[in-house]
């Protein structure tokens, strides 16, 4: 299977995945990002299943080296919450997903020596000029400091998604997939666990274990809710990391921008039920600007794909 193809199905179950984030999260069914990365680390360490397909103990530099990405990873992914939390996942995600091949494709030709044909690079550009154009809300005004609330957050996201990435794909070239992602997600784990580390956070979190002493019947549903979530993320994440390992690590980050058409399309429609929640506006210019993002998205797709279909 092209690994073009298994980068477009992990960013669907990605996407559906960063709603159901974004219903989680704003409808206050989880109270607070860190609360939420916490939970996403812990359930991380469902990468064991794949235990008995190639893992094997490292030296100590090599798991500490190998341990770094996937803290970075919890990182990027509790700021990409935070953003979430702030503004529409149409608006935020997109950012994250042009800044991340941006960064990686500058720290892919220096540290991996990845290189691009011509028709692959101007792709990648496309993909990353839909990206910003959804992202920006108009009418733009000329005081205005900030193109939407969380900003600041995708960008740092996208950074640190970056650098995990790419990272990831530098120990993808040296050893077998399985151990790989094993070993990235227990550097997820600590990420997630150094949480408890800053008082506030810690708070939060120790707070959230009241809903497991006294379950209500809401608390179950979210819970349940947040699993079967966190499964759809969790096979998303390990398909993404089978692209990266499969192909170019630049070309399947700028084909995040295919999870932007499955957010928008997930969030028009569940709009009209949660309008408080998804907040997706819909007047001309906003469905206009969207549209046209997605005929570039599709374009940059094309791109990409005329090296190996």
């Amino acid at each position: 299977m092209s690994y073009l193809l298994v980068a477009i199905i992990a960013y669907f179950l990605v996407g559906l995945e960063v709603i159901l984030d974004k219903f989680l999260l704003t409808s206050k069914r989880v109270s607070h990002p860190s609360i939420y990365a916490f939970y996403v680390g812990l359930m991380s360490l469902f990468a064991l299943a794949l235990f008995p397909f190639g893992f094997h103990l490292l030296s100590f530099q090599e798991s500490f080296l190998i341990l770094l990405p996937g803290i970075v990873f919890a990182y990027g992914i509790l700021s990409m919450f935070f953003a979430v939390r702030k503004s529409e996942a149409s608006r935020v995600v997109p950012v994250v997903g042009a800044v991340t091949p941006i960064v990686t494709y500058f720290l892919s030709v220096f540290f991996l020596r990845e290189r691009l044909t011509h028709f692959q690079i101007l792709g990648v550009v496309v993909l990353i000029l839909g990206g910003l154009l959804i992202s920006f809300e108009f009418p733009l005004r000329i005081n205005k400091k900030k193109f939407f609330h969380g900003f600041y957050y995708s960008i740092a996201a996208g950074v640190m998604l970056a650098v995990a990435f790419t990272w990831f794909k530098i120990f993808f070239e040296k050893d077998n997939f399985a151990n790989v992602f094993i070993w990235t997600r227990f550097g997820l784990f600590l990420g997630a666990a150094s949480l408890l580390l800053f008082p506030f956070w810690r708070k939060k979190i120790f707070n959230s274990f009241n809903g497991f002493r006294k379950p209500e019947k809401e608390n179950v549903g979210t819970g349940a809710l947040f699993v079967a979530n966190k499964a759809l993320g969790g096979i998303g994440s390990a398909l993404t990391n089978y692209a990266i390992f499969l192909g170019s690590v630049t070309v399947v980050n700028a084909l995040v921008s295919t999870e932007y058409v499955f957010i928008l399309a997930l969030g028009l429609i569940l709009s009209v039920r949660f309008p408080k929640i998804f907040q997706e506006e819909e007047d001309f210019l906003n469905v206009f600007q969207k549209v046209i993002s997605i005929i570039l998205i599709t374009l940059g797709i094309i791109l990409v794909s005329l090296k190996r279909l």
